[in-house]
């Protein structure tokens, strides 16, 4: 049925509304509403024989083109008027590739494998998920070296053709540059077909160790006499890079000796497998312990972990030489299960020193985080009271006790033979003086500001001089972020894959990401999909199915000194 344009007279002016006779006038109201800012049901329409009802038909008004309606009716107080978009709209349709890559929900782009070299991809996908590595690559820049020669400038361009596209690409730049840095990745297969299948850890730790020499960070002191690179930390450095203390004992020693200590860094932590590895605690623990032999007798290696970076590499050490009689061996797969937290806890494995900075901050984390579950499960039992009630009161059904209860409350009652000299009752209560309760947005206000002040004082315990470090953990809790996985039951063989958890939808004029929704990105060279946390679970190994290899953790986000954003 043709829609019929009439007017709606609205102190003093005039709107323009096509009437469709087919609705009713509720979805009038609606109309009204969108060119007059008054809500529906703060409006009276008059028309033929009184107001117009919500289910009113409106083919029985017999509206003629051009005839006026009278509106009577405010916006509610603090209503805001409507009005045009200040940017426009732009559908995706209209957009371009670059434009339609940094939508919410886009598909990131997949990698092309250019033989054998899915080792690669699984790693360049996981390391882009460290946003403030994309941040400096931006800026990194050396005039007159070719990107073919140079990693970081090919990993800096391959990231910005990578945001800008849905479609998956072929590295070809950053393969050359690994080829002509590295000859170990330019090895051919032994059928002389192709190149070999390489170690994704290896590559991993290449790239690392050239983002170390050469994408350096400014000091925080410009006006240094030194040079630009003396003057300067790198990325590594400063959020991948952590530092341990080791201390060296001879078994035959006495029990009382204090040992030589000595101070190593780290770009990984490795989790060595054997018989008795069930969970990565096992491993790491393992790992901190060694036994050698040097300067003619048996010493005991002990490593306490004095810094601990902001993104932690861990490493799971599947892959190992196997002795066999005639040669040198061969290179063997460890297939045990080996379970991983999405939280990780690494205060037991730090010095005295540190361990008592990171636990009073570690324990003001869970604290807060039980209060804001508290408020959780309370908003979320309020609301489904509500919602029942509303419910109830739609259908008509009344609440046996409640209407008792009321009924009670409306009956008369005598002051003078209810009471007693004593402030008692007639029945011996004692009388309760009126009580004002408050609101669930009362409620809700005072547990917010309280959460506040937890989240204030919970940014007071952090440690000056970690506060100071700007790269480090201050918690010593981390969130996993990052998994290589290997399929197969060969070393030198199988298949890499990468599982990326997906970040919030970002806030183009703030720049902080929302509430993350817990699903992952399955980078399987140029095929990426969603998969749930769930997934995550099965990585652990056991079989020749996908088995985690390397691990990315980044520390937990920490309130700021006013409990608002994060650190």
């Amino acid at each position: 049925m043709a829609t019929i344009p009439v007017v709606i007279k609205h102190q003093g002016k005039k709107h323009n509304v096509d009437l469709d006779p087919s609705t009713n006038g509720e979805v009038f109201k609606l109309q009204v509403y969108s060119v007059t800012n008054v809500e529906p049901d703060r409006q009276k329409i008059l028309v033929k024989g009184g107001q117009l009802k919500d289910d009113m038909e409106l083919s029985k008004l017999n509206a003629k083109p051009g005839q006026e309606f009278m509106m009577i009716g405010t916006p509610r107080s603090g209503a805001t008027a409507l009005s045009r978009p200040k940017e426009a709209i732009k559908f995706v349709e209209d957009m371009t590739e670059a434009e339609a890559a940094q939508q919410v929900g886009a598909i990131p782009a997949g990698l092309t494998n250019l033989g054998n070299t899915c080792y690669l991809n699984s790693a360049l996908q996981t390391l882009r998920t460290i946003p403030e590595l994309q941040e400096e690559l931006v800026k990194y820049g050396r005039p007159g070296s070719g990107a073919s020669a140079d990693t970081t400038a090919a990993l800096r361009d391959l990231y910005k053709y990578m945001g800008e596209t849905q479609e998956h690409f072929a590295p070809h730049v950053f393969l050359l540059a690994l080829r002509a840095e590295n000859q170990q990745f330019a090895q051919r297969a032994k059928n002389g077909h192709g190149y070999a299948q390489q170690d994704a850890e290896e590559a991993w730790s290449h790239i690392i160790t050239q983002l170390k020499q050469k994408l350096l960070l400014q000091k925080s002191d410009p006006n240094s006499s030194e040079s630009s690179e003396s003057n300067a930390l790198s990325f590594v450095d400063r959020y991948m890079t952590g530092r341990t203390t080791i201390v060296t004992k001879q078994d035959e020693g006495a029990a009382d000796q204090e040992g030589e200590t000595t101070q190593e860094i780290f770009l990984k932590l490795n989790c060595n497998i054997k018989g008795t590895t069930n969970h990565l605690r096992d491993g790491l623990k393992d790992a901190g312990v060694a036994n050698i032999e040097m300067r003619g007798g048996h010493y005991t290696r002990t490593s306490h972990i004095s810094r601990l970076p902001k993104y932690l590499t861990v490493h799971f050490v599947r892959f190992g030489w196997k002795e066999r009689a005639g040669d040198s061996g061969i290179k063997t797969k460890i297939m045990r299960k080996v379970t991983f937290p999405h939280e990780l806890d690494m205060v037991e494995f730090c010095t005295d020193e540190l361990r008592a900075k990171l636990v009073p901050v570690r324990d003001k984390v869970r604290e807060v985080r039980k209060d804001e579950e508290d408020i959780e499960r309370a908003r979320k039992r309020q609301k489904k009271i509500r919602d029942k009630e509303a419910a109830d009161a739609a259908a008509g059904i009344v609440d046996s006790v409640s209407a008792s209860k009321n009924e009670s409350d409306k009956k008369p009652v005598d002051k003078k033979d209810s009471k007693k000299k004593d402030g008692k009752t007639a029945d011996g209560d004692t009388e309760m003086e009126d009580v004002v309760y408050k609101t669930d947005a009362e409620i809700d206000a005072e547990k917010a500001a309280a959460l506040l002040e937890a989240k204030k004082e919970l940014h007071s315990l952090i440690s000056q001089d970690l506060l100071d470090d700007e790269g480090s953990n201050k918690s010593g809790l981390y969130e996993l972020r990052g998994v290589v996985t290997h399929k197969g039951a060969s070393a030198d063989s199988g298949h890499y894959t990468s599982f990326v958890k997906k970040q919030g939808p970002l806030d183009p004029k703030t720049g902080r990401r929302g509430e993350e929704d817990g699903k992952w990105w399955w980078f399987d060279d140029d095929k990426v999909s969603e998969v749930e946390a769930d997934t995550i679970a099965t990585l652990s190994g056991g079989g020749e199915s996908h088995s985690a290899l390397i691990l990315l953790y980044r520390a937990i986000p920490l309130p700021s000194a006013d409990g608002t954003s994060d650190l």
